[in-house]
């Protein structure tokens, strides 16, 4: 898979920044204002993308209140049925094209997840960017060989997926010729226990299918994904709303703006703190190196006089001869007279 992948305007690879992306999922609570809302505290607090989900009620599930129907799974929807949260959680498909013009304009990117085939012609006359699939739409072959066939970017949320959903997955985009694949660490709990999370499996997810890697953190606080970065994701996504208490199907997990902000001054100061990983000291550590040990006069020493552990230490600063010549000076006489304080040099001594 491609190790350098371009989301509109943002590229993403091993070396570049991490995209932050804020999912605003059902939070706009069916009200077109409170979407732009999301979306400019989304650019308040530092988001690089915005993230929709495309999809109906009809187009999702059926109506059908049969037992296989009914959400009993101790989730936090238990007591709908799919069509009911469906129905309060999809976002209007007339808001999208002009919050995705909004988006653009305050300087972010944005796509969705698709979750049939109707919604990727949608979002392709929408020239979105990238294609979210979802974790539970991982195993639908048919969605991401249309969406793959397309040639943008395919971002794969792993919550519920065995190993041959994503190797099955895969295959599918490269059958396609599609080779822009990142793959997102998902557990499908909501909220996630940390317990749960297992963030060592990133590395893991890189190594095994050879693409880069993100999270979909549904977490609570922030910890979780700025610790991600130092794992190597090059992407994190997060539920965002504007307060948690205005309720809503996603709003007990979703992040607050103040925050989301906060997350995202966490990643990159992860970034900074991360650095390079060849061994190097830094500038600072250079000068600093200045204030090391080395060999001194610690006491006056005449012309001739031999030095001993009395009148020659180790100590700081860093101007004397090395310390791994201490006992090679021992013994030795000075050649001229030595003011205690004089930083040991070899032409000084015979």
């Amino acid at each position: 898979m491609k190790k350098e992948i371009r989301i509109g305007s943002r590229t993403l690879s091993h070396s570049s920044p991490v995209f932050v992306v804020a999912e605003v999922s059902a939070n706009h609570n069916q009200d077109y204002g409170r979407a732009l809302e999301i979306i400019h505290a989304a650019a308040g607090a530092g988001a690089d993308a915005v993230k929709m989900q495309t999809y109906t009620a009809d187009s999702i599930t059926i109506d059908c209140d049969d037992p296989c129907f009914q959400i009993k799974e101790g989730t936090i929807w238990d007591g709908l049925t799919l069509y009911q949260l469906y129905s309060q959680a999809s976002t209007p498909w007339e808001w999208q094209p002009r919050l995705k013009e909004e988006a653009n304009r305050l300087g972010m990117e944005w796509f969705s997840s698709p979750f049939d085939l109707a919604s990727v012609d949608f979002l392709a006359g929408m020239d979105v960017p990238a294609f979210k699939i979802a974790s539970y739409e991982i195993n639908d072959i048919p969605l991401i060989r249309k969406a793959a066939r397309l040639h943008k970017p395919m971002i794969f949320a792993t919550g519920i997926a065995y190993p041959e959903d994503i190797g099955r997955a895969l295959d599918t985009c490269r059958e396609e010729g599609n080779e822009e694949v990142i793959l997102l660490k998902c557990v499908s709990s909501y909220p996630t226990p940390y317990e749960e999370i297992n963030l060592n499996m990133i590395p893991t997810l890189s190594r095994t299918w050879d693409c880069l890697t993100g999270i979909s953190d549904h977490t609570m606080g922030t910890i979780v994904s700025a610790s991600s970065v130092a794992l190597g994701v090059r992407m994190v996504e997060k539920h965002l709303t504007l307060r948690r208490s205005d309720s809503g199907p996603d709003s007990s997990f979703s992040m607050e703006p103040e925050e989301f902000a906060q997350m995202v001054r966490d990643i990159r100061i992860m970034e900074k703190a991360l650095g390079q990983s060849e061994y190097a000291l830094t500038e600072t550590q250079k000068l600093e190196r200045g204030d090391s040990r080395s060999l001194f006069v610690v006491k006056d020493i005449a012309a001739g006089e031999v030095l001993t552990p009395e009148n020659i230490r180790s100590i700081r600063p860093a101007d004397g001869l090395h310390t791994m010549y201490y006992e090679d000076v021992l013994g030795k006489r000075a050649r001229t007279f030595l003011k205690k304080g004089t930083p040991l040099q070899w032409e000084l001594i015979r």
